[in-house]
């Protein structure tokens, strides 16, 4: 009879050196305590701070310093979306597991958690670390806020103007939010995101989030477009900066610090208490 789970502990086992070549895996890993398998990072990776001086950078976004990376001599490389395609097909090619995660909405990111966990052979405490992210954000999405729901233009890049992704939508959402372009979500790709300054304008936004993927936000760029001087997030001073890696990473941080800080802004008398994770 072949044994399924003990095969798995045994690969699992296997996987003592993991690349990890966006950052929510990083985090994950550091989040169930199996940061020791971790031999390379992204360059973005910065939650935990440890991570900066414990783990050596292979790669950006979309370019990764192969040769680097075969030198660690790594089990698994874990990886996200058609983005890093050309990255892992010459991983692939050099005969290096490679596991690509596409994760675009709040579930896909409970799902990331808990596969990155039943990859290392840590899946109870995934499922558990998961399990506590569903109910912090059905404490959250039940808190009662007043009425009306502040409408909500989230904008990920600036030239062109790209609205945000499924998870932040949902997110905004979850804070008591109404985000202005809600059919959006579904476009995983950014050029399928791109919206007018007239479209913004007209859907009159109350709330302004801004987390320009990697650069700092101008708050005056986003004030002095043409017509946008009568937009209520405009005239109220209500302009947000969220930080990129909190919010426009598919992981744990979006979940937490980066709800929170949509919830900040949306509501600023009320800071949510952050319920204790397993690896806290």
């Amino acid at each position: 009879m072949y044994d399924w789970p003990y095969h798995l502990t045994c690969a699992t086992s296997l996987l003592a050196a993991i690349v990890c070549l966006t950052e929510e895996t990083v985090e994950t890993l550091y989040l169930l305590a199996e940061q020791d398998r971790i031999v390379g990072v992204s360059g973005y990776a910065v939650r935990p701070p440890r991570v900066r001086r414990e783990k050596p950078r292979v790669s950006a976004f979309i370019s990764a310093d192969i040769p680097k990376i075969l030198k660690l001599e790594p089990d698994l490389i874990l990886a996200f979306s058609d983005l890093q395609a050309e990255i892992v097909s010459d991983l692939v090619r050099a005969g290096i597991p490679v596991h690509v995660f596409n994760q675009r909405n709040v579930a896909g990111i409970l799902a990331m958690i808990r596969m990155v966990g039943a990859l290392v052979g840590s899946a109870d405490r995934a499922d558990q670390l998961a399990t506590g992210y569903e109910q912090r954000l059905a404490a959250i999405a039940s808190t009662a806020r007043p009425s009306p729901k502040p409408k909500v233009y989230f904008e990920e890049w600036d030239d062109p103007l790209i609205s945000g992704i499924g998870w932040v939508s949902e997110l905004i959402e979850i804070a008591g939010g109404q985000d202005v372009l809600p059919n959006l979500r579904f476009h995983q790709a950014a050029k399928d995101r791109i919206v007018s300054a007239d479209l913004v304008r007209n859907a009159a936004p109350d709330v302004i989030l801004a987390s320009w993927c990697g650069k700092k936000v101008v708050p005056d760029k986003i004030r002095n477009r043409p017509g946008w001087s009568e937009i209520p997030a405009v005239r109220n001073g209500r302009i947000v900066e969220i930080k990129s890696p909190l919010i426009l990473q598919p992981g744990p941080a979006a979940l937490t610090d980066g709800l929170d800080a949509i919830v900040s802004a949306l509501w600023p008398a009320v800071i949510p208490s952050r319920p204790r994770t397993i690896a806290q």
